[in-house]
């Protein structure tokens, strides 16, 4: 028996937290029942789950590397006509989604599924997986700063945890410090923040691994499929 709200996540429905309004609203039936309850308990194998009238079924899982452009939102839609990820998507016919968000302006790997379950895994607070990002800073950034960087900095939502800081290099031409900082945490639009707290303004900014997947051969605008042998990767950190 799991939580309704999960196994409609596991089918691809929604994310969990959209799925539980789904329940709340009344759009949910078990068995011919409406259920409102949000700690329901369902057997995927055996009860009859419509959604809006549609009965749930499973979809097959899929996994994809995106390398998502500068200018694109991480949101299946948005009002305001700007593109969003499913822009880059629209072959694919089953629902899929991000495994967290990158801003408008930051680019680079982004994780897309509809595989509920790992998803949750992926973003909990306490799976602690490790992103990096390529910074590219306007003017020229001191060792101290650095240091700043990596031993955590007071942004209004809490201090920052310790980061990893690699130095790249100062090009005299653009003006520009390139660093690389590795975290942990889902603080939102954490490293701009970080990058800001001290004063400079981030030029580019852009994500280059997730966990140990890079964007090695995945041009920007491109994605890949995920092997199965890195899915199973992905599951360890439960």
């Amino acid at each position: 028996m799991e939580r309704l709200q999960k196994v409609m996540s596991n089918c691809g429905i929604a994310s969990r937290r959209a799925s539980e309004q789904m329940i709340l609203d009344g759009r949910v039936r078990v068995n011919g029942v409406i259920v409102r309850e949000l700690g329901t308990k369902v057997n995927p194998d055996k009860d009859i789950i419509l959604v809006d009238g549609k009965r749930l079924e499973a979809q097959p899982k899929h996994y994809y590397l995106f390398n998502k452009p500068k200018g694109v939102i991480t949101t299946s839609s948005d009002d305001q006509g700007r593109p969003t990820v499913m822009d880059y998507f629209r072959k694919e016919k089953d629902r899929i989604y991000a495994v967290g968000r990158l801003d408008q302006n930051t680019e680079g790997l982004l994780l897309m599924t509809n595989d509920g379950e790992l998803a949750n895994i992926l973003m909990h607070p306490s799976t602690m997986v490790d992103k990096t990002y390529e910074v590219k800073v306007k003017g020229r950034i001191s060792d101290t700063i650095l240091q700043n960087l990596a031993d955590g900095v007071p942004l209004e939502d809490g201090m920052t945890a310790p980061a990893d800081v690699y130095y790249v290099g100062f090009d005299s031409k653009s003006g520009l410090t390139t660093i690389e900082i590795t975290i942990h945490e889902g603080k939102n639009r954490q490293v701009r923040r970080m990058i800001e707290h001290f004063g400079f303004q981030v030029h580019n900014l852009r994500r280059v691994q997730y966990a140990f997947l890079t964007l090695s051969g995945v041009k920007r605008g491109s994605y890949r499929s995920l092997k199965p042998e890195e899915v199973a990767e992905l599951y360890k950190y439960k």
